[in-house]
């Protein structure tokens, strides 16, 4: 069984897409059940290239990663989804449409890459220990044996992981 996750920003530009990449590149690299996608409640329609850069300077692929709204995962004939995590706090806020299958949510809250302050330089760098601090996250995502979690159960493992 797959599991899927969905990743959401508001914009869908930068973090949500880190954790979608980072998602799929980890489960695939540690053989772990996971397939994940990415959205966001106002998509900006192009994904930040500094995003793209950090992920591909780091072995990720990211073919496929578009900036994309979150309504095509709300569709009764979308993949249905296990968890749902948010990693901007405006997108937590929000109130997110209805996903089938009811699954566990937990927002992971990380600071906005794009609008750290100075060069392009500084801003690689805010990109980058993004993508590491995602990562770190879901790689306490991939440890779990989610395969013989309740969703309670799951939902309380997603919640120590919020505060690690």
């Amino acid at each position: 069984m797959t599991f899927n996750v969905l990743v959401l920003c508001t914009h869908n530009s930068a973090r949500s897409v880190l954790g979608e990449a980072m998602v799929n590149h980890l489960a695939k690299r540690l053989g772990r059940p996971f397939k994940a996608y990415s959205a966001g409640s106002s998509p900006s329609g192009r994904v930040n290239p500094f995003a793209l850069e950090v992920l591909q300077h780091a072995g990720i692929d990211t073919a496929g990663v578009r900036s994309k709204s979150w309504n095509e995962f709300a569709q009764s004939d979308s993949p249905q989804m296990d968890i749902v995590i948010t990693v901007c706090d405006s997108a937590a806020a929000e109130t997110c449409p209805f996903w089938p299958g009811a699954p566990v949510k937990i927002h992971w809250g990380f600071p906005d890459p794009s609008r750290a302050p100075g060069d392009d330089s500084a801003k690689r760098i805010a990109f980058e220990i993004t993508r590491q601090a995602i990562g770190y996250k879901i790689l306490q995502l991939m440890a779990l044996p989610i395969e013989a979690m309740s969703q309670t159960e799951l939902q309380a493992a997603l919640n120590l992981i919020a505060n690690s």
